[in-house]
């Protein structure tokens, strides 16, 4: 089964509660799983060679929680190229914002400048709309654990 790391960007908690939702799955399913709440650099490099979700709000101006920012920083400025990297993202946001899931878009754009590996589309789920991001959130885990075996 997968080792997979869950990166969390949180302001209020809703990116976290779908992130230990996913993880409750995940082992459910056979996988070992960790959830980093502030994902360390050694974390994420040990995580690149084996499988990452991430899943992070957005603030209103579009950008990355205080919670997943450092590592933001941190991937761009100190890691380079990773083709190894497989991963998946769940993008929380309002879509009343002008930046609507800026945040998951920002950390998608970076893995794909560094040449990493995004496994299936990027799941944005717009508070607005959804009260309960999980209930969205768990059909989407399930289906991108597909891609663990390619």
């Amino acid at each position: 089964m997968a080792e997979i790391g869950i990166f969390v960007g949180t302001v209020y908690g809703n990116a976290l509660l779908v992130a230990e939702e996913a993880e409750t799955l995940l082992k459910k399913q056979g996988h070992q799983v960790k959830v980093f709440e502030e994902g360390s650099l050694e974390a994420w490099q040990y995580y690149r060679h084996h499988f990452v979700l991430i899943v992070t709000s957005t603030t209103g101006q579009g950008d990355l929680p205080d919670s997943i920012a450092p590592l933001y920083d941190a991937i761009r400025d100190k890691v380079g190229y990773q083709p190894e990297l497989r991963y998946g993202i769940i993008a929380l946001g309002d879509s009343s914002y002008d930046f609507f899931c800026g945040g998951g878009h920002k950390l998608d754009d970076l893995l794909q400048e560094q040449g990493a590996n995004r496994l299936g589309e990027m799941l944005e789920i717009d508070a607005i709309e959804q009260p309960e991001p999980e209930l969205v959130a768990l059909p989407w885990v399930e289906k991108w654990t597909q891609y663990f075996g390619q």
